[in-house]
């Protein structure tokens, strides 16, 4: 068992750090909240007056907060983790922050002889109380191979996603897709109602289509990432039906902003002459308007 400290007990950090707690870890814990951490005190873990001194004689330190000013502020501020923390010890931030954020605090953990990986985590705060979230591993292969028991203690699935950083980068790319697809799907079922389709019949159909699938895993592995853009459906006829719908939702007052805007990139393919090619294109066209390298044509 190992000597963790683990300083932020929001929504997140208090079911997180009580799961380490009970897989018989020694805990010492430090928030702003007095009574989050009077709460996991009952639990058994010791309490702290400030970051300094949680980190003192850990050889983890977990950070769960709210933003990447105040994971600077908690490691390198008055009474911070540094002061205190052991060279031989692993800091791992597990807060969702700016990619640019952390990869700065990385330089200059590095910088001052300190070793700091980053491993945030998806899904919700259900997922942290039953201990089943998903670890975003980012680091070097040594401080992720030991940082692993301790992270699944918090998590059913730790995915290795490469160098320091690269968990952040993926948990936010994650999390942009996942927001950005919540409200085109509202469109989606407002559209369903506005039309008096049942809503129940439309997740029948749609849980088993790229719409409820996502193109990741479905449309894009067998063509544009493999470097096939022959049309299965062409950017055409996706052209075509998506004004059909956008033209149904004109007719029935319905407001689809995102719709409207996903016709505006389909139409920008077409004008550059990809009509007539897959679907899945629309990365490579969009790959092209970022000025990035082609892997599949």
């Amino acid at each position: 068992m190992s000597a963790i400290a683990f300083i932020g007990l929001g929504q997140m950090g208090a079911p997180m750090a009580s799961r380490l707690l009970a897989k018989g870890h020694s805990l010492t814990v430090y928030d702003i909240n007095r009574a989050a951490m009077e709460k996991l005190a009952k639990e058994g873990a010791k309490k702290a007056s400030q970051p300094a001194q949680a980190a003192n004689e850990a050889e983890f330190v977990i950070t769960m907060l709210p933003d990447g000013a105040i994971v600077r502020e908690v490691l390198f501020g008055v009474h911070g983790v540094t002061e205190t923390l052991k060279k031989s010890a692993l800091v791992i931030d597990m807060s969702t922050i700016h990619p640019l954020e952390s990869e700065k605090l990385h330089h200059d953990m590095t910088q001052a002889g300190f070793s700091y990986m980053d491993a945030p985590v998806g899904k919700t705060s259900d997922h942290a109380v039953t201990g089943t979230l998903t670890i975003l591993a980012g680091g070097t292969d040594q401080q992720i191979a030991r940082a692993e028991d301790v992270l699944l203690c918090m998590g059913s699935e730790m995915i290795r996603c490469g160098g320091t950083g690269n968990g952040i980068k993926v948990k936010i790319v994650n999390n942009f897709m996942s927001i950005a697809l919540n409200a085109l799907s509202a469109e989606a079922a407002v559209l369903c109602e506005a039309m008096a389709l049942p809503l129940d019949k439309a997740i029948q159909v749609m849980s088993g289509t790229v719409a409820g699938k996502g193109h990741f895993t479905t449309s894009w592995p067998g063509k544009v990432l493999a470097g096939d853009l022959s049309a299965a459906f062409m950017i055409d006829l996706a052209h075509k039906d998506l004004n059909i719908a956008l033209n149904v939702a004109g007719q029935l007052n319905v407001p689809v902003p995102l719709g409207a805007a996903a016709r505006e990139v389909y139409s920008q393919a077409r004008a550059c002459g990809r009509g007539k090619q897959d679907w899945s294109a629309l990365l490579t066209h969009v790959r092209t308007l970022c000025g990035l390298r082609q892997t599949d044509e």
